[in-house]
């Protein structure tokens, strides 16, 4: 997955954090939707735009690049898109370019021809490895942080931040798209990282809103489904127990699941666990 598009779901979800990296009130997003726009007649995308939901011409629009791979072209480009799309729209407010790199070493664009812009206030260049990491930095922030940070470090940050959003993330839906978010970055960060490793990380009630669960249960079913005969389609089920044993589920929420007797999923259970302790 492209980092981009990791950025385009957090700003989508929860848009307070690109203020919080502009150091502004992340309140400040309840007046603003993010959205990729199109320039009309000229099927120009632009990726990240923050536009005003009211009508207050004071409210600028804010232009988002994230730009994790070096460009020489790169600022020819942001300008370009920025210019044809105020050249189109009809909203007459002001506007600001925001350009999120992980290091200073990225930003490699031919200023020259836009110095005096890139020089004023109205073009800002945030430096991910620049931001201050403390214990207090909001969950959005350390969302962001964890997706530049070193492999080394990125599991321990993931699981204090798993903990974190269970605890202090209220809304369900929020919650559950934090959580996928991280899952999605952990992927991403460490391909070579197994489901089983992945699933460590999370609470048995975190984890049923992750892909890893639904993945695991739908694996159950579809070996079910893929016999042709009721003996067939339950032994695949009971095959795929121990999985859910692995996820930390219990026997009643396994068999509720998977569509099986309690006494069936017991018995696989109790197997498994002889088959433990002989070892």
């Amino acid at each position: 997955m492209k980092t981009d598009t990791i950025f385009y779901r957090l700003f989508q979800s929860f848009p307070s954090i690109f203020f919080e990296l502009i150091n502004h009130p992340p309140q400040e997003a309840q007046a603003y939707q993010f959205a990729s726009v199109e320039v009309k007649q000229l099927a120009f995308r632009i990726d990240g735009v923050f536009l005003p939901t009211t009508t207050n011409p004071q409210q600028p629009i804010y232009f988002v690049e994230v730009q994790f791979q070096p460009d020489t072209q790169f600022y020819s480009r942001f300008f370009s898109e920025i210019f044809l799309y105020l050249d189109k729209t009809e909203l007459t407010n002001d506007w600001y370019g925001v350009v999120i790199y992980p290091s200073i070493n990225v930003d490699t664009g031919t200023t020259q021809r836009y110095r005096e812009l890139i020089n004023s206030s109205r073009v800002s260049r945030i430096y991910l490895d620049q931001l201050v990491q403390t214990a207090s930095a909001s969950i959005g922030i350390a969302t962001v942080q964890l997706i530049i940070a070193k492999e080394d470090d990125a599991i321990a940050q993931a699981q204090q931040l798993i903990q974190r959003t269970t605890e202090q993330i209220e809304n369900e839906t929020q919650r559950r798209e934090i959580l996928q978010l991280i899952e999605t970055i952990l992927v991403y960060k460490l391909p070579k990282l197994s489901r089983k490793e992945i699933e460590a990380m999370f609470s048995l009630s975190d984890l049923r809103q992750t892909k890893v669960y639904q993945e695991a249960l739908e694996e159950g079913r579809e070996e079910g489904r893929e016999e042709g005969r009721e003996e067939g389609r339950i032994q695949a089920k009971l095959e795929s127990v121990p999985r859910f044993l692995a996820l930390g589920l219990s026997v009643e929420q396994i068999a509720q699941a998977l569509e099986l007797e309690v006494e069936q999923v017991r018995q696989v259970a109790q197997h498994s666990s002889d088959n433990g302790n002989n070892q």
